[in-house]
């Protein structure tokens, strides 16, 4: 049997695996050790343990259960609704400042989070409910939270950025640095959308007379303002010399869980251990998936598959960026289909010598997929981020939820596009803090 036939029986039996419903761990890993069998025999079983357990044997991995603890200990607390209400007390003026208000919390608490579902339903149960009672259109309410929700994995710190970095053996906190300015960019291009269509509609959320004093509005401040030191501590950490990526997400995770126990007074035994047991639960499922992607690329790298498929892209003697659209067109698809952490750690390996050879930034690649990966938590039928929200809301039909997050898509594939045509709006900060190719 070719490599050809071989890569297509592979990737029929994984698709068929993954959207089956099997854990993607359980998935990887049944998909590798069987065709492993399969074309290798019996004697290629000696390398199954030794190589499931080499993928999880570098210390960078110490940062994923840190900073899935922060999302916890902040998603576990009020965080979300005091940050979304000091945003609304200060945008309230704008055309749609609700929504405004939900899109800034979600930028700001993916900077805590780094996880998207954690950051649409934390700020989700407090502005949907809020939007629609104060006559907000379901689709724009719906929509605005589910598309800011995953600027959790976009906005540093990111696990998706860790997970890309392991994979690729890049730098994760050029990665984490290269994330700023295409958040940014990301979440006024969010909330441009969301005026205007605000504005289109002629919708006013408060009387033309309604003011918010300026007490009210400070007040807003004191509770947010110690997890905004956070933010700023960790980022500085990382990029000053400081830390480490793993040093610093343990020193974010250890300072946000004090301040929730102190400001909350989270500090009962079920609510610590609540923090803790949602912490072991997503770092388990991340960390497993980690070794299955990791065994399931030796397998493809075995079978000569993975080469194979690189000979064949650069025998095509495409342009570069025809190269670089089908690839995008591929991670979309993909994304519709299956989890983020499964796509990066079983695509980059193939890709990252591809992208290379045509010329392209890995660190700049690394951030066009995860947006990719942000499209496809807000698209049918994975789309994680739609069921999060229907969850909340759920007497607004799913089809509207969906119809509501069209806008935001339309909004991330303009970034990708502007990501192609200005590289440095991802590459100038890494490259300026850091210096070039370090």
């Amino acid at each position: 049997m070719s490599p050809t036939q071989e890569g297509g029986l592979v990737l029929v039996a994984t698709l068929a695996m993954l959207v089956s419903g099997i854990p993607v761990a359980f998935g990887l890993g049944a998909v590798s050790i069987i065709f492993l069998l399969i074309f290798q025999g019996f004697d290629s079983f000696h390398v199954v343990a030794e190589t499931f357990w080499s993928g999880l044997d570098d210390f960078t991995l110490v940062a994923i259960p840190m900073f899935v603890m922060m999302g916890a200990a902040i998603g576990s607390s009020p965080a979300g609704k005091d940050l979304y209400e000091a945003l609304d007390r200060w945008l309230y003026r704008l055309p749609g400042g609700l929504v405004i208000s939900n899109i800034g919390a979600c930028a700001i608490f993916a900077a805590l989070t780094g996880s998207s579902p954690a950051c649409c339903a934390a700020i989700g149960k407090m502005g949907i409910p809020e939007m629609r009672r104060r006559g907000y259109p379901d689709d724009v309410a719906c929509g605005s939270i589910c598309a800011g929700g995953t600027l959790g994995i976009l906005i540093p710190p990111s696990v998706t950025f860790i997970l890309y970095g392991i994979a690729t053996e890049t730098s994760i906190g050029r990665l984490f640095i290269a994330g700023v300015l295409p958040g940014l960019m990301l979440t006024g291009l969010f909330m441009a959308w969301t005026i205007f269509i605000i504005w289109k509609r002629g919708f006013h959320s408060h009387a033309i007379d309604f003011r918010y004093s300026w007490k009210e509005k400070f007040t807003s401040i004191p509770k947010i303002a110690p997890f905004l030191v956070i933010i700023f501590g960790v980022m500085y950490s990382l990029y000053g010399g400081v830390a480490t990526p793993s040093e610093a997400a343990g020193v974010g995770a250890a300072l946000c869980l004090i301040l929730a126990i102190l400001i909350y007074r989270l500090w009962s035994p079920a609510q610590i251990w609540a923090i803790l047991r949602d912490t072991m639960r997503e770092s388990v499922m991340i960390l497993t998936i980690i070794a299955a992607a990791v065994l399931f690329g030796y397998m493809l790298t075995s079978l000569y598959l993975t080469q194979t498929l690189a000979q064949g892209i650069a025998d095509m003697h495409a342009n570069k960026w025809v190269l670089m659209f089908l690839i995008n067109m591929f991670l979309l698809v993909s994304g519709f289909f299956i989890p983020p952490a499964a796509i990066i750690l079983m695509t980059s390996p193939i890709l990252l010598p591809i992208i290379t050879a045509a010329g392209f930034d890995p660190v700049w690649f690394g951030v066009i997929l995860t947006i990719n990966m942000e499209i496809g938590l807000i698209h049918p039928p994975v789309g994680l981020n739609i069921y999060i929200v229907n969850a909340i809301a759920p007497d607004v039909p799913l089809v509207k939820v969906m119809w509501g997050t069209i806008p935001y898509v339309l909004c991330m594939m303009l970034a990708i596009v502007i990501l192609c045509f200005f590289p440095e709006i991802a590459t100038w900060l890494p490259n300026h803090l850091m210096g070039v190719g370090k």
